[in-house]
């Protein structure tokens, strides 16, 4: 019951994915945009489990049921599906709008922490719980970075220089 609240507040918390495109290009490119925003649902998915190990106890007393105690001693191989499932995505939305090496040079730098996130996460303590799931502002800051800077290195089509060179 809460893997599909948690699928749903993913699909909410990433709509700006789809709006943030359509609001930059005038439209949604769905090459783009589907891989993009199947891979923020997938983070999201990474985030808040790491996150439900803080207080599964309290889930327990409650009768909450949460993905922490859904995947149990199986979380790492979760995240771990998630992680590649969302690196997958990355990768499509890059090659479907032509990204640069800057880009999958953030996008490798993002699965190496997700990796290292995932390998030293220790579910049983809610401190190192709360710690990896705040190393996620690297991921976003990793993948902003490789945005930005994969979008500025990209060579400007011939016949969009000429158009601009003829307007000046």
């Amino acid at each position: 019951m809460l893997f599909l609240f948690l699928l749903r507040t993913g699909l909410t918390f990433n709509w700006g994915a789809l709006l943030g495109w359509s609001a930059i290009k005038g439209s949604c490119d769905w090459s783009v945009c589907l891989p993009l925003y199947f891979s923020g649902v997938m983070w999201t998915l990474i985030y808040d489990t790491i996150y439900a190990h803080q207080d599964k106890r309290d889930d327990l007393v409650i009768g909450v049921k949460s993905t922490a105690l859904r995947f149990n001693d199986n979380t790492k191989q979760w995240l771990s599906g998630f992680s590649v499932a969302m690196l997958v995505g990355l990768s499509v939305a890059g090659i479907n709008c032509d990204q640069t090496f800057l880009y999958y040079t953030a996008v490798a730098a993002v699965g190496a922490h997700l990796a290292r996130q995932i390998y030293t996460l220790d579910i049983h303590k809610p401190e190192d719980c709360w710690k990896k799931f705040t190393s996620n502002r690297t991921i976003g800051l990793l993948l902003f970075i490789g945005i930005v800077t994969g979008n500025l290195w990209k060579r400007k089509n011939p016949k969009e220089m000429n158009a601009i060179n003829t307007d000046i």
